[in-house]
């Protein structure tokens, strides 16, 4: 496989040309397998599930990005492959365990099948943002997931999470005006304890960006109606925040 093939399958770039302050990033768009990893002997059920992949997440930062006249960074192969928003060292990068499902093609990895994780998937990612933050010069980076509403059998009740590591500017914004009605939370359901805010301290923290995690629990946006409600009232609270801040956006259009 070519470099500019294994890339294609690594990640995608959309809407480069946008002239946004912010940068959308999408870690957990896709349960795609790539060829080269196997189907790391699970079932297509799983596959399809949660544990693969963030359902919805792509549809809403695609909503959002496009709202916005920005670009958007978003992965192209499963999480269970390699999790984009891990660093390399992070034992849960390439897991063995996703909540109640064993990962058989994960077991026991050899360093040079796990290394060949990190060059195939988590490096062109992130070359892509990097490459995508020289070309656009974002003032702003906003990543976008989605949760269950059930986790190791516990409901969850909160529908949005705002998640923050230590730069909670853009975070607090958003709270304070709040998401339409919404049950939104700070750092909930995960926050920077779990792992979760590495795309966050990679791409931003360490430029100097604002920036938030959006977490949308996955059951809110089950047709057309919904969906739009929901990526409407993203839109219009963080580019409220965003205008409290004192940068200017076309979002919430």
């Amino acid at each position: 496989m070519t470099d500019m093939r294994r890339m294609s399958q690594a990640v995608h770039v959309e809407g480069a040309q946008g002239v946004s302050p912010v940068l959308f990033l999408c870690e957990h768009a896709s349960n795609h397998f790539p060829g080269e990893f196997g189907d790391l002997g699970l079932s297509g059920d799983v596959r399809q599930s949660h544990v693969a992949w963030d359902p919805h997440a792509l549809t809403i930062a695609r909503r959002l990005a496009g709202g916005f006249n920005a670009p958007l960074v978003s992965g192209g192969a499963s999480r269970l492959i390699y999790d984009c928003n891990r660093p390399p060292e992070a034992p849960d990068a390439v897991p063995e365990q996703s909540e109640i499902y064993a990962i058989p093609g994960n077991q026991a990895l050899s360093e040079a099948a796990r290394e060949a994780r990190v060059e195939g998937i988590y490096h062109p990612f992130c070359q892509a943002v990097d490459d995508t933050i020289a070309a656009s010069a974002p003032q702003v980076i906003v990543t976008i997931h989605t949760f269950t509403p059930v986790y190791f059998n516990r409901p969850r009740s909160v529908e949005i999470g705002i998640l923050h590591d230590s730069d909670s500017r853009l975070a607090d914004a958003m709270l304070a005006r709040g998401v339409g009605g919404y049950d939104t939370r700070r750092n909930d359901p995960y926050g920077p304890e779990h792992g979760v805010t590495h795309s966050l301290r990679l791409h931003a923290i360490a430029r100097g960006l604002l920036n938030v995690m959006i977490e949308v629990r996955n059951d809110l946006t089950p047709d057309e109606d919904r969906m739009t409600r929901l990526c409407r009232a993203l839109s219009l609270s963080l580019s409220g925040a965003l205008a409290d801040m004192g940068i200017t956006t076309r979002g919430a259009a």
